[in-house]
């Protein structure tokens, strides 16, 4: 044998790439595979204008064997092969690439058909990471007798080659694998892993049965998603929904679609019906990433924005960037142009969806706003590109909503639709249930006076109404804050009377109830006797409540208590303030009237024991 140098010249580089170059040693079964689906590629092209290269064989396939006495993998295919000088020059450089010199000798539609990967040079020497010794056999296509070339090396910077016979084209690869690899001898486990890595290289991978006398097709070929629509089944998808993208239940509904241009990329898209268990890790993403039919990775939370995390499927991408592991996509112009694409893509499908007069449609729809509703929300804080067109997606219940049977959630663009042309606010309110937030006193005057109250219920809502200040000109008012601006000139007026008519009892009741801000009476209730409300920049009571489960700091803040004056309980509580002796009384029927309100607004009574004690002394004078 004649021995010869690697042309890095650094043996140190070598190292670095066997055992620091790749996050697991299994990939290095992907790496031979994706060379040996290259080597058919590039033979299938040189056929078109050479015939003769593929006579007798033209079946182009991979094959991997094993041999545990020997411990021995091998991969073998019957692509273009290589002869001893290609073996010296791809071989025996480091980072060499024959793919990438292949490709450029291709015309612009040849390269827009070739689905060759291997362009870093590097994939070959993942070899060692599981291998003491590598030795490669190949024969070239276009080489008419049987001469070929061994080329063998430790991976300790130095590799030998020399010529042999070799009655058929191709390369076989063979691994002598190290002590610590024998899972690597396991059908099961490489079965497994072809599956996972190389399940749609285009040509067929085979491996012996377990009965060992015959071979079978190890990976599916042709993925689903480079089929015509037009004749892929809706079972067809459903099944690859479960099982490639591990799922369940059915999907809610698919976006398959394939783009050419200045980006190329195929995308088969789910969004599911029920949630996902993982919905709330916010680190995992549901969309697997192929470049050219091979896996790169799982969970790429590059694609698509953190708010779609609960969308299901696949990319796969001509020309993504990737690192030389092609473990990493590199953050580059064209992730982020890709990205865009994606995420217009998926919220124009899901606008369609909810804005749909279709059956089908509004069912689709319905599932995917009762599973994701809240999460759909997020987008309109932390996608600040998408904002207003993730707003439109928004749902909620509302007054309207619950007045009819059947009616379902409301969108912001139906709300301004049936509010009345001189209404220049959307009005809402937030509840920890959705009997709280219509339970609660501070929406009584808006409904009275027509306005329809959107009811804010999950926790995640109040973090989006501070984001979302107004919707198509129209502010979000929160019925719970503020000074509930309801009346005419006329009923102000009157107002203010009746409030300098009782100053002394108000007076009284804000001496009383020391930690509400202010006292006065009320334009926004209509039954109730009493409501608190927060300033209009303040926390919600349901917020407050929220915080303190979640052991934050509660901003310090005084609510006002606002009365009705008309109702019963207030006029008798003001009659009794004239009489001095009856004040005591008084001021429990106070601090009660604040405690039951903090209760109708979603929040908790400061002091539980004390309004035990005051309902306990009421209950014992009522019942004699």
């Amino acid at each position: 044998m004649t021995q010869h140098a690697f042309q890095t010249e650094v043996q140190q580089l070598l190292h670095l790439m066997i055992h620091s170059l790749y996050s697991e040693r299994e990939i290095f079964l992907r790496e031979l595979i994706s060379n040996a689906s290259d080597a058919c590629d590039k033979l299938r092209f040189l056929t078109l204008t050479e015939p003769n290269l593929s006579a007798g064989d033209s079946d182009y396939r991979v094959e991997i064997a094993f041999d545990k006495e020997a411990k021995t993998l091998t991969v073998r295919d019957n692509g273009v092969g290589l002869t001893e000088a290609e073996a010296i020059e791809h071989l025996g450089t480091i980072a060499k690439s024959g793919t990438k010199a292949f490709i450029g000798q291709l015309g612009e539609d040849q390269k827009k058909n070739a689905q060759l990967i291997g362009q870093f040079g590097v994939g070959f020497y993942a070899s060692f990471m599981v291998a003491d010794k590598v030795v490669v056999e190949s024969r070239s296509a276009r080489v008419g007798s049987d001469k070929a070339v061994r080329w063998e090396s430790a991976g300790d910077g130095q590799f030998a080659t020399e010529s042999i016979e070799r009655a058929a084209r191709g390369t076989t690869v063979t691994l002598h694998l190290k002590e610590d690899a024998s899972e690597f001898l396991d059908g099961w486990r490489l079965r497994a892993l072809i599956k996972k890595w190389s399940d749609f290289v285009t040509y067929p991978i085979r491996m012996a049965k377990e009965d060992g006398k015959e071979q079978e097709q190890v990976n599916t070929g042709t993925p689903l998603w480079t089929k015509p629509k037009d004749g892929i089944t809706d079972e067809d998808y459903k099944k690859f929904y479960q099982t490639s993208c591990r799922q369940w239940d059915d999907p809610a509904t698919r976006i398959h679609a394939s783009v050419e241009g200045r980006m190329s990329y195929t995308t088969l898209l789910f969004v599911p019906s029920e949630k996902p268990f993982d919905l709330f890790e916010r680190e995992r993403r549901g969309v697997s990433l192929y470049v050219k039919r091979v896996f790169i990775m799982d969970d790429c939370k590059h694609l698509l924005p953190e708010w779609l995390r609960f969308v299901r499927g696949v990319v796969d991408s001509d020309d993504l960037p990737l690192n030389v592991s092609r473990e990493i996509l590199q953050q580059a112009a064209t992730v982020e142009q890709l990205r865009k694409q994606l995420s217009k893509r998926v919220i124009d499908h899901l606008l369609k969806l909810a804005q749909s007069s279709d059956d089908a449609d509004k069912a689709a729809w319905a599932k995917i706003d009762a599973s994701f509703g809240p999460v759909i929300r997020e987008g309109i804080v932390t996608d600040h590109e998408n904002k207003d067109r993730v707003s439109r997606l928004a749902r909620w219940r509302s007054t309207w909503t619950e007045a009819e049977a059947g009616r379902v959630p409301t969108g912001l663009e139906d709300y301004i639709r049936r509010c009345p042309e001189a209404q220049k606010e959307i009005v809402f309110v937030a509840g920890p249930t959705l009997a709280a937030a219509k339970a609660n006193p501070a929406i009584e005057g808006f409904v009275k006076a027509g306005r329809e109250v959107l009811f804010l219920t999950d926790p995640v809502d109040e973090w989006v109404v501070q984001h979302l200040h107004e919707f198509d000109g129209r502010k979000l008012v929160d019925a719970a804050k503020g000074a509930g601006d309801l009346l005419d000139a006329d009923a102000k007026k009157a107002l203010e009377a009746k409030a300098k008519e009782l100053e002394p009892f108000l007076g009284f009741a804000k001496e009383t109830l020391t930690d509400v801000g202010e006292v006065r009476l009320s334009g926004r209730l209509a039954d109730s006797p009493a409501c608190l409300v927060a300033d209009e920049h303040g926390v919600s009571a349901q917020m407050e409540a929220m915080m303190r489960r979640m052991g934050q700091p509660v901003p310090e803040q005084k609510r006002t208590l606002e009365l009705n004056p008309g109702h019963p309980l207030v006029q008798r509580l003001s009659a009794l303030h004239g009489d001095s002796a009856r004040r005591p009384e008084v001021a429990d029927g106070l601090h009660l009237l604040r405690d039951q309100a903090m209760l109708a607004a979603g929040g908790t009574v400061s002091d539980g024991a004390a309004t035990a004690k005051r309902l306990q002394a009421l209950l014992a004078k009522a019942l004699g």
